[in-house]
């Protein structure tokens, strides 16, 4: 997940007068996205100084995990995992997919908007007037609000790249990366060796870091060697062996975890994920059991990451936004193949790689339902309409997510699929339909 995919927060009319605060969570959220004058602006200076006045200098350990793709299942099993092993854990991620709420969790709850709030108007009566995005403000509540409750350890996900996010504000004890695609690429660089030396800059001198990426950019190894940073390798350092039953072993140096189950995410990437979370853990001073990490890989539960959402017909939600994610929508897809049509609903940011998506997923589709998303960085129809030229399916418009679903699985037989991919905003919307996340339903006090 990355900060710039905005979502669907729960957004209202402003309501401030004179020099009073915000009063609920949606005021909050609008008022946060007036105050900047863009809504993205990478850099640490400002941030830096709020966070100094509010003194946040975390004592908990970090788990910081950024990259391209696997960001949101990464820190899924990292949280399940020392959940399982008895640690509080506060969890910052982004965006959300319904509820704001999403982004920061404590124990496997989101937090209240009280406790949400409460950190907004912290921030603001500390910042004295500097300027700061709302994904700023995001970050400095979530640190604030583990900070004070406190949590034994957090995981704190990268918004966009890591040089100059928020989040490598804080110091961490460990540093993961998923994996290095081209995306975001207007503000990290139109190549791997690019965006690599910006994602290695959550890299520390000394402190234990792992790259998932199975071919990693020159760039960031250079960065790592620079600064002496012990770099665990995906394939040199820690692998994987997968049985034929589903377990799997993860070997790594000087100790090896066997019997491990199937991750409960679809999809042959997530042993990587998950193999980088538990290989993360041994490089920290907490403590985690080979049995603590197999009940953590079993339990994770993640929407919008290739979830069935009901069955005749097949609902399938992915978060999938980018070419890569996309060829891997498009793989589970292939494996799983259904007797029916597959109908596919789109809708896309106007700065992502639509033509890439397109193209990936083409062979897999054979109706394309495409959703306007009225959002200030949503694709069009104008916009969309020309990158579907070609495809193998037949093509037809909605001006909405939902409506694009309705239209899909209305026009569905038992024995055909409906999947819904594109963007966080568009997969949120149709979880709302359903009544929101259920791993957050379950975890509701």
């Amino acid at each position: 997940m990355d900060s710039s995919d905005i979502g669907i927060a729960q957004r209202g009319p402003m309501r401030r007068e004179g020099n009073s605060l915000p009063m609920t969570l949606a005021d909050w959220l609008a008022y946060l996205d007036r105050i900047h004058p863009r809504s993205m602006d990478l850099g640490l200076e400002r941030v830096g100084r709020v966070r100094d006045l509010l003194g946040l200098f975390p004592a908990f350990p970090i788990l910081m995990v950024a990259g391209t793709n696997g960001k949101g299942s990464t820190c899924a099993y990292l949280r399940a995992t020392l959940k399982a092993a008895g640690y509080r854990v506060g969890t910052y991620t982004s965006p959300h997919l319904v509820r704001y709420n999403e982004r920061v969790v404590v124990d496997g709850i989101p937090v209240s908007d009280a406790q949400l709030c409460a950190a907004f108007a912290r921030i603001e009566t500390a910042r004295q007037g500097i300027s700061l995005t709302p994904f700023e403000f995001g970050t400095l509540a979530a640190v604030d609000i583990f900070q004070r409750t406190p949590v034994d350890v957090a995981v704190l996900e990268v918004g966009l790249g890591g040089r100059l996010d928020a989040v490598n504000l804080f110091e961490p004890t460990v540093s993961l990366l998923t994996g290095i695609a081209l995306d975001h690429e207007t503000w990290l660089g139109s190549t791997r060796e690019a965006i690599g030396a910006e994602k290695a800059g959550i890299f520390r001198a000394g402190v234990p870091a792992l790259c998932a990426d199975p071919d990693p950019p020159l760039s960031l190894l250079a960065r790592a060697a620079e600064l002496e940073t012990p770099l665990w390798l995906w394939g040199r350092d820690f692998t994987v062996e997968r049985q034929a039953q589903g377990t799997w072993t993860l070997n790594m140096p000087h100790q090896t975890w066997s019997d491990l189950p199937a991750p409960s995410l679809s999809g042959d990437f997530q042993y990587r994920n998950a193999a980088l979370a538990l290989a993360a853990l041994q490089r920290t001073a907490v403590r985690v059991t080979p049995e603590q990490g197999r009940r953590g890989i079993a339990d994770v539960v993640l929407s919008g990451r290739f979830q069935t959402l009901r069955f005749s017909p097949q609902v399938i939600l992915d978060v999938a936004h980018n070419p890569q994610a996309a060829q891997e929508l498009a793989h589970n897809l292939e494996k799983a193949p259904c007797a029916g049509r597959t109908r596919l609903v789109l809708g896309m940011l106007r700065d992502k790689d639509r033509v890439g998506v397109v193209r990936a997923l083409d062979t897999q589709v054979d109706d394309w339902y495409l959703a306007d998303l009225h959002e200030e960085r949503g694709a069009c129809r104008e916009e969309m309409e020309p990158e579907l030229r070609g495809v193998r399916g037949t093509v037809q418009w909605h001006p909405s997510p939902e409506q694009a679903y309705g239209a899909a699985c209305a026009a569905a037989v038992a024995e055909d699929r409906v999947v819904v991919c594109g963007s966080f905003v568009t997969v949120g919307k149709i979880l709302a339909l359903h009544g929101g996340l259920p791993e957050m339903r379950q975890n509701s006090p």
